[in-house]
């Protein structure tokens, strides 16, 4: 079984080695860069973050929610999901504002998946977490959480 598993991780990597070697996945990660927007990954705040995204101003809302816990123990897993139940969503954006770049995840909603979203993020300090939604005549929501992050579990 390790060694089937050895030969497969083996084998994608030569795969993306020969895509990038071949100039595929420039492209791919230039269009991954170009959907979030120029500057994006630059904004300190959520409002700079909708201004470089050219959306309206960020409204606060019952219809976004977002699950963090209150004290996150180990700052490098920090579980955090947002959802919404707003009609036309076109995006999900998960924020963490004392994070050297505020925008944690985004993606991109069709109309065939349910706007809730869930994955792992890095924190290094207590913060402000945001989950914000986007509609398609590019109005935005949010929701926010303190979450704590305690050094070594110690709650400090």
């Amino acid at each position: 079984m390790i060694a089937k598993r050895r030969e497969l991780l083996k084998g994608g990597a030569m795969v993306a080695s020969l895509m990038l070697a071949s100039g595929v996945l420039g492209p791919l990660a230039q269009a991954a860069g170009a959907a979030a927007g120029k500057g994006a990954f630059d904004a300190k705040s959520l409002a700079d973050l909708v201004k470089s995204l050219g959306y309206g101003a960020p409204a606060e809302s019952k219809d976004v929610s977002i699950t963090a816990p209150d004290i996150a123990e180990n700052g490098a897993v920090v579980p955090l999901g947002a959802a919404t139940t707003l009609a036309n969503v076109k995006q999900v954006m998960l924020l963490v504002e004392k994070n050297p770049a505020v925008l944690a995840a985004l993606f991109n909603v069709t109309p065939e998946i349910e706007a809730n979203f869930s994955t792992r993020v890095k924190m290094g300090q207590s913060s402000n977490v945001f989950a914000v939604a986007v509609t398609e005549d590019n109005k935005v929501f949010f929701a926010q959480k303190e979450v704590k992050v305690t050094l070594g579990g110690c709650g400090g």
